[in-house]
């Protein structure tokens, strides 16, 4: 059954040379604004013929290293410096980022778990449809900048996805690699059908996704690290000249082969974490410990390794709840791919 079209629009033309900053719009009637919109800003960039790259951040609101990078990138990036299109949202879910929150307070709604999305759905539902049905065929490559928000703090790393194309596969993982953060990781989701992930390369699309710090704030190195993995990922796919800038220590590649990689939480209480990001270790030492806060004088639960390798991933607020993921652990490798 065909869908109707999408019930955003957009103020900028996409086929238009030159340098434009517009909205997406979307009507909303709300107690605040019978007949509103939900703005959100886009920029295009474009020069003549070449790639489409489409660069998004604010996929969840408390997200803040991509929010800013982009931001500062729209402001920045001239159509000489450019080849083809460079398309900017900063904010892809904006109720979400202008309440500082994960998730949208107009509907509740996880963006990245809405995917393909619905033009007769909530807020969210259709702001993921107009980025799976108009914004994604436009594009040769995707880049979905993520970190850890309020509740997890994370290295910094692009990713990318085991893929039944080997040449598509092959291709995000050299732009992830070519993203320049510390690490590289082929990144193993838990529950990826609703993913924007997903709804890009299902489309056959190249797509990096990052995670880049967290704990609801960013830091001068969490920025310079963005700053300089956009500025990579548009080079390495020939839409800026340049040359990829690599860290200076050598970049480590990281596997999540499972979800056994993911500790959760199996007890509510007081998070202590006794390994801090970026350590290496070893299967059956202990990661964490959660203390029960109704009472005093009990021995906490201890959580410990189920492999090798690195913490890539820990939660950020002390207080944790049944079912939380604690940490990520990411095994080492030689090589990827």
């Amino acid at each position: 059954m065909s869908k109707r079209p999408s019930p955003i629009s957009a103020t900028v033309d996409f086929d238009a040379d030159g340098v434009q900053h517009g909205f997406l719009k979307l009507p909303i009637s709300t107690d605040e604004s019978a007949w509103g919109a939900v703005m959100i800003p886009v920029t295009v960039v474009k020069n003549g013929e070449g790639p489409t790259a489409l660069l998004t951040g604010g996929n969840h609101g408390d997200e803040y290293e991509g929010i800013t990078a982009l931001m500062k990138l729209s402001s920045e990036l001239r159509a000489e410096q450019v080849r083809g299109r460079v398309i900017i949202v900063p904010m892809m879910n904006m109720p979400a980022a202008m309440a500082g929150k994960r998730t949208s307070p107009m509907d509740g709604g996880n963006l990245n778990r809405s995917f393909p999305g619905d033009p007769d759905g909530t807020v969210t539902e259709k702001i993921a449809d107009y980025f799976t049905r108009v914004m994604t065929p436009m594009c040769d490559v995707v880049l979905d900048l993520h970190s850890g928000g309020r509740t997890l703090d994370i290295i910094p790393f692009g990713a990318s996805h085991v893929l039944d194309d080997p040449e598509q596969q092959r291709q995000a993982l050299e732009g992830a690699k070519a993203f320049g953060a510390p690490y590289a990781m082929m990144m193993f989701e838990l529950d990826a059908a609703a993913l924007f992930d997903t709804a890009v390369e299902s489309q056959g699309k190249i797509f990096v996704a990052t995670e880049l710090g967290g704990g609801g704030t960013s830091t001068p190195e969490s920025l310079a690290i963005t700053e300089r993995g956009v500025r990579n990922f548009l080079i390495h796919f020939g839409l800026i000249e340049g040359k990829v800038e690599m860290p200076a220590e050598p970049q480590v590649y990281l596997d999540m082969p499972d979800a056994s990689c993911y500790v959760q939480s199996e007890h509510s209480g007081l998070l202590e974490l006794t390994q801090a990001l970026g350590d290496r270790v070893e299967k059956g030492q202990v990661i964490a410990r959660v203390y029960d806060m109704t009472r005093s004088g009990v021995a906490p639960v201890e959580y410990r390794a189920g492999r090798d390798g690195i913490l890539a991933a820990r939660r950020f607020p002390a207080l944790v709840n049944m079912g939380d993921t604690i940490a990520v652990i990411a095994d080492v490798v030689d090589t990827l791919g």
